[in-house]
Order: C-alpha cells, then sequence, then structure tokens
C-alpha cells in the first residue's frame, strides 16, 4: 500500500513478470506540443479528471486471472484495468479517443485522463460543457469532483499553464527548482538537469546556462559541485523568475527561426510575427557532442537546424519557416 499526496491510499502490485510477457501494444499518444499549441487563444477553459480513470475499464474475463495478488485472508484478481499494466496508457487513451472522437481539436483535449473543455466565450462554454458531460454520462465514465475545475480564465494543463497571456511555464515547476538548495551529490545533480529539462521549451540557451551542470556529472563521478555550477545556478533561478511567455503559431503565417552557436553548444528560437512584433514559440537547445564540438562553424548552424527540424518537425510541416 501507497500513501498519495490527498493521504488516501493505493494499492500497488508488481506486474513486471506479466509485463515482460504481454506484446507492447503500439496505440499512439497524442502529441503534447500540438495539444499546447490547440488550446492557446481560448479564453474559458474547464479542467476535468477522471475518477481512478483506470478502473474504469473492465478486464476481459479470460485476463482476470493474469492480475492475480496473495493477501492473507485469499487469492483475489482485478476485473477492472489496474494500475501498473505495459499498455494500459495505450487502452485507455484509445478509449477516450473513441469517447470523444465527435469533439477532440474542436472544443476538447484530452490526454490518458486529463481532459480540457475549451471555449472561445462563456456562452459558448455552456454548451460545450453540456456536450462533455452528456458524452461522459453516455459512456457511464466518472469524474473526479475534487480535481475537476470549470469556467476558467487559467489553468493547468499537461505541465504548462494556460491563459489569455499565452502559454506559461508551470509555476509549480519553477518554484521547486528556486526553492532547493545548491545540490552536492551527483543523483541530486541528476534530479536537476531532470527539472531543468522539463521547463526546456521556456529556457532560452538552456544548453549553455546548464553546460556547467552536466560537465560536473560527465568529468567528475562524484558529481563535484564547483563555484561555476554555484554561479550558472543562481544565474539560472535569476532566469526563472522571469521565464518567457510563449504564444502558438496561427494557421499559414510565416515563422522565423533564428540559430545561435557557441563552443559547446548550439541554441534556437523558433518565433512568431505578430503585427510587427515577434513573439517566442519554442526554445531548443543541444550541447555539441565531443566530435560536434569541433565542427566548423557553419556545420555547427547546420546541425542546429537540423538537431530543431527533427524535434519541431510538425512546424516545420505547417509552415514556411
Amino acid at each position: 500500500m501507497v500513501k498519495k499526496a490527498n493521504g488516501k491510499w493505493r494499492m500497488c502490485v508488481d506486474f513486471r513478470t506479466l509485463n515482460q510477457a504481454c506484446l507492447k501494444d503500439t496505440y499512439p499518444l497524442p502529441r503534447i506540443n500540438t495539444m499546447v499549441d490547440r488550446t492557446f487563444r481560448y479564453e474559458i477553459m474547464s479542467f476535468l479528471d477522471a475518477f481512478s480513470g483506470y478502473h474504469q475499464i473492465r478486464m476481459a474475463k479470460e485476463d482476470e486471472e493474469k492480475t492475480a495478488f496473495i493477501t492473507d485472508f485469499g487469492t483475489y484478481c482485478y476485473n477492472v484495468m489496474p494500475f501498473g499494466l505495459k499498455n494500459d496508457h495505450a487502452t485507455y487513451q484509445r478509449m477516450i479517443d473513441a469517447v470523444f472522437r465527435d469533439q477532440r481539436g474542436r472544443n476538447l483535449e484530452a490526454y490518458i485522463d486529463d481532459i480540457l473543455v475549451k471555449s472561445k466565450n462563456l456562452e459558448g462554454h455552456l454548451g460545450d460543457l453540456r456536450e462533455t458531460l452528456d458524452t461522459l454520462r453516455r459512456f457511464n465514465l466518472k469524474l473526479n469532483p475534487v480535481k475537476c475545475t470549470f469556467s476558467a480564465a487559467s489553468g493547468k494543463f499537461l505541465g504548462y499553464l494556460f491563459s489569455a497571456r499565452g502559454i506559461e511555464a508551470n509555476p509549480d515547476k519553477i518554484s521547486a527548482i528556486l526553492s532547493i538548495p545548491s545540490p552536492k551529490m551527483a543523483k541530486k545533480i541528476q534530479k536537476l538537469a531532470g527539472q531543468i529539462n522539463s521547463l526546456g521549451r521556456f529556457i532560452s540557451k538552456a544548453g549553455d546556462r546548464c553546460s556547467p551542470f552536466f560537465r560536473c556529472l560527465r568529468n567528475n563521478k562524484g558529481g563535484k559541485w564547483t563555484d561555476e555550477c554555484e554561479s550558472a545556478f543562481t544565474e539560472l533561478k535569476k532566469y526563472l523568475t522571469s521565464a518567457p511567455i510563449l504564444v502558438a503559431p496561427k494557421e499559414w503565417v510565416v515563422l522565423s527561426l533564428y540559430l545561435g552557436v557557441s563552443d559547446t553548444t548550439v541554441s534556437v528560437v523558433l518565433m512568431d510575427d505578430d503585427k510587427g512584433v515577434q513573439h517566442p514559440i519554442f526554445y531548443v537547445s543541444h550541447i555539441l557532442l565531443d566530435a560536434e564540438s569541433r565542427y566548423p562553424t557553419l556545420e555547427k548552424l547546420a546541425l542546429a537546424l537540423l538537431v530543431t527540424a527533427r524535434k519541431l518537425l510538425s512546424y516545420f510541416q505547417s509552415h514556411t519557416i
């Protein structure tokens, strides 16, 4: 039994042996960046959360015994889909896509059990909410009212903060970095690197700003924290207190891509031009490998373009850049 953040308990079963025997379900999860862009410029939003989402899908009768577990009082099995199975994400996403096939992308975005209802104005939002709740009722899906927020001008979805101003970094993630002391151990430096990576879209020249951390892990097996790391950490915290607000591009507009190179990294920013004023859409940074660091400047610029085209493929396919 594992205690949850809200004080309640969740039973966790080790399904690793069962997962090794199961084939991988290749059903694709939605692209988070695409869903984030489709939510921009909507003024009213409702954030819905399914109640123990996976438990709302029944197990096939012949597969129930495969989820068996032993207790002091006997052997039991699940008749609904438990947490921890190899293909639970893909199975749930397939169900959600089928249930909301007429709404996805129009007035609703859904990523597994997180659902966002979006509208241009309050009057239309009531109709969008009614359509969504009718669909949930028709398919007998339950929501967790404690985690639902209705008719909000801003809110958190998929790790981002949406508002009328634009797409902002999750303040909880920023606060987590601002509140931690300087890490002195390799594991804590690795944890810091992971936290920074989750905010990479908002950090300009992230590779240059964070290269001391990565060098610390790469060159010192013990992860020795240096004065250079401390200085970079202080500068990073200062930057995050005023992190940029991003936008999503409109259809058919021409975007601008700015490339920058240094001895150790290449950095890119994708910009949208709105009435002569440019707004950032996405920041990309790549730390050069040993061989890449010896490229001529022109080849480093070509590498920056290649890395960005792979990472931001959807923008390159839908816009002139």
